[in-house]
């Protein structure tokens, strides 16, 4: 451990490793810490299926849930975007070829009390019952001026240039009621909130773009899962670190950060130190230098049956935007089963998560939760968010968010590229990555 590197990741969480992957990736020489003795972190996945009863304190399960170690149970689970920025490093990185995804099978959102399938192409948007029947043809005419729409392109904007007007009045050009205006940026652009609406309207043109072209992948939603959990990510990510010369010790404790002249100089374990340029770490190996901006709660259901009016789904995402239910933040539930090797036969993982607003946290996924049917064992956890106090760019220390409520990855990895431009001074080049890895695992 006595040696010097351009930088020090503290924490495998799903974020630093990413970091490391793509820090290895940019030519740095890395030295990956972490004081567990597994990947993961706090979005580590949990297998056998005693040990998750255990972490919650409940009596151990039953031979009704059937084998053990069959279950893989996600403790922050996350779809990815077909097309989305994670998948893009993961295909250009080569790590897809230790892993095998399959298609998440539906994509609802709630409204007026019900779920309904998110529409996102012209004839969905014909047939969906969550439109009537002018309100169809207004958003069959949004989407198609979306789907047109080039950037570089004024002639592509037909008098509705995305740059200059803001999302509300592109909604307003287009005559779009409130109710298609929530769905679109909810559960297309995947806004938390509707802050969106007072920004240009191009932004959120990306974000519908990228939906419908992950959907354009592979069909039945624009999201995939990877098989046997999340839990697969970190790892990948950390045979890529490997390959470009990271170096990994999991069970190390990290008993000080040392600072010179109040920038980051290395980390000390016991009496070993190593030297380093730059630390990314995780929000609780700094607490000196995180601030708490609030709570995530967290609902894990084991259930013996699919979601109720999802068609038998095996694997689904369902959004309730924050208005349908009088509130200033999104509701996301999230089903994974058997196919994706992370439950025994027959059996359901659900998640409910929001973003907490009260001193009652329970009660505030209650709308997800009534949307499951009969639930066989349910754990929740409330979880503190934390957000770095400074830039790191002073100090040369640069710390993740905690994770938020979301079902998908794409605020992961917005946080993820934000560290590395703030850490290297650049955006990622994706097009570094050796596109074949070569026979180096053969």
């Amino acid at each position: 451990m006595d040696e010097e590197y351009d930088a020090i990741v503290l924490g495998t969480g799903l974020k630093e490793c990413i970091l490391s992957g793509m820090l290895s990736v940019s030519g740095k020489k890395v030295l990956h810490i972490d004081r567990n003795k597994y990947y993961g972190g706090e979005s580590a996945s949990i297998t056998p299926l005693g040990e998750l009863f255990t972490k919650f304190g409940a009596p151990q399960p039953d031979e009704t849930y059937g084998r053990d170690r069959d279950w893989n149970v996600d403790l922050i689970p996350k779809f990815l975007m077909a097309n989305g920025q994670l998948v893009k490093l993961l295909i250009h990185t080569g790590v897809t070829r230790y892993l095998e995804f399959k298609s998440v099978e539906g994509s609802y959102v709630y409204n007026s009390g019900k779920i309904s399938k998110v529409p996102v192409d012209q004839k969905e948007a014909l047939a969906s019952d969550l439109l009537g029947m002018f309100e169809k043809r207004r958003f069959r005419n949004f989407l198609i001026y979306i789907q047109d729409v080039k950037e570089d392109d004024p002639r592509t904007w037909k008098d509705c240039d995305p740059h200059q007007l803001t999302m509300q009045q592109l909604y307003n050009k287009f005559g779009l009621d409130k109710n298609t205006q929530d769905f679109t940026g909810h559960a297309l652009a995947l806004y938390r909130d509707d802050d969106y609406l007072l920004q240009p309207a191009i932004l959120t043109v990306r974000r519908i773009k990228l939906y419908s072209d992950s959907l354009a992948r592979y069909g039945k939603s624009p999201y995939l899962y990877p098989m046997y959990g999340l839990g697969e990510l970190p790892q990948g990510f950390a045979r890529l670190s490997a390959i470009y010369g990271g170096t990994y010790m999991l069970d190390k404790p990290i008993d000080e950060i040392i600072f010179e002249n109040g920038k980051v100089n290395g980390v000390r374990s016991g009496t070993e130190v190593a030297k380093c340029k730059q630390i990314y770490c995780d929000p609780s190996y700094v607490p000196d230098k995180v601030k708490k901006t609030g709570q995530v709660i967290r609902c894990i259901c084991l259930m013996d049956h699919p979601i109720p009016n999802t068609k038998d789904a095996l694997s689904t995402q369902i959004i309730i935007p924050q208005k349908q239910v009088g509130r200033k933040s999104d509701i996301y539930v999230s089903l994974v089963s058997y196919t994706h090797q992370v439950a025994a036969k027959g059996w359901f993982v659900a998640m409910v998560s929001t973003t907490v607003e009260t001193s009652n946290p329970e009660i505030e996924i209650k709308p997800g939760l009534d949307l499951l049917g009969p639930i066989r064992q349910k754990f929740v956890s409330v979880s503190d968010y934390y957000e770095p106090t400074e830039d790191g760019k002073e100090s040369q220390i640069f710390i993740s968010k905690s994770y938020d409520a979301t079902t998908h990855f794409e605020t992961t990895c917005l946080d993820v590229l934000d560290i590395f431009r703030r850490g290297t001074g650049e955006d990622f080049d994706f097009s570094k990555v050796k596109l074949d890895l070569g026979d180096e695992e053969q």
